[in-house]
C-alpha cells in the first residue's frame, strides 16, 4: 500500500519473481469508471472506490482459498480501505511503501502510460491515513533501489527466499 509513485507495482513484480508467488495488479481491477475519472484528475470518492475494493479483496479470498500465496497492489489509503482488503484475514500481511513527496514526485515523473497523473499526488497524500501499530504493517522507505527495497520487504516477512548479492 502506499500514494501513487511510492513504487507498488514496481516492487510487487520484483518480490512475486524472487519468491515465486502469484501478484496480481491492484489497478487493473478498478472499474472504468473509476480509470476514466482518475485520468481526467478526478479524484476517487469513497463510493467509487468501494467496487475495487471489494474486487481487492475477492482476490486475495481466491488466493486463501487456493492456500497460495500472493501480493496484490492496493493503494489502501484509509483505515477504512483496509478494513475491507484485510479485514479479519489474519494470515493477510500489509506492506506500507512510505516516502516523501519529493520521491512519489520523482517517481510519476519517470512513469510513463499510466492513468493516475502526477497532479493528483498530492489528494493521495491528504487522504493517506498512515496505518498504525495495531494494524501491524510492514513500513518500509521507497528512497532506496527498488531491489533493496524488495530485500527489506522479504527480510521483514521473514519470508524465505534466494536472495541475489
Amino acid at each position: 500500500m502506499g500514494v501513487s509513485g511510492a513504487g507498488k507495482s514496481t516492487v510487487a513484480k520484483e518480490l512475486a519473481a524472487r519468491l515465486g508467488w502469484s501478484f496480481e495488479e491492484g489497478d487493473a481491477l478498478h472499474p472504468e469508471a473509476n480509470v476514466a475519472k482518475m485520468h481526467g484528475g478526478i479524484p476517487l470518492t469513497d463510493a467509487d472506490r468501494q467496487p475495487w475494493l471489494e474486487s481487492v479483496a475477492a482476490w486475495i479470498d481466491g488466493q486463501r482459498a487456493k492456500k497460495q500465496p500472493g501480493i496484490i497492489t492496493c493503494s489502501a489509503l484509509k483505515r477504512a480501505y483496509r478494513r475491507i482488503v484485510i479485514g479479519d484475514r489474519p494470515e493477510v500481511r500489509l506492506v506500507y511503501l512510505r516516502g516523501s513527496r519529493d520521491v512519489m514526485a520523482e517517481h510519476l515523473a519517470k512513469r510513463s502510460g499510466h492513468f493516475m497523473p502526477a497532479s493528483l499526488l498530492q489528494s493521495q497524500i491528504d487522504t493517506l491515513e498512515e496505518p498504525g501499530p495495531d494494524e501491524d504493517p510492514l513500513v518500509v522507505d521507497v528512497g532506496p533501489p527498488v531491489d533493496q527495497v524488495a530485500h527489506e520487504v522479504i527480510r521483514q516477512l521473514g519470508a524465505s527466499a534466494t536472495l541475489p548479492s
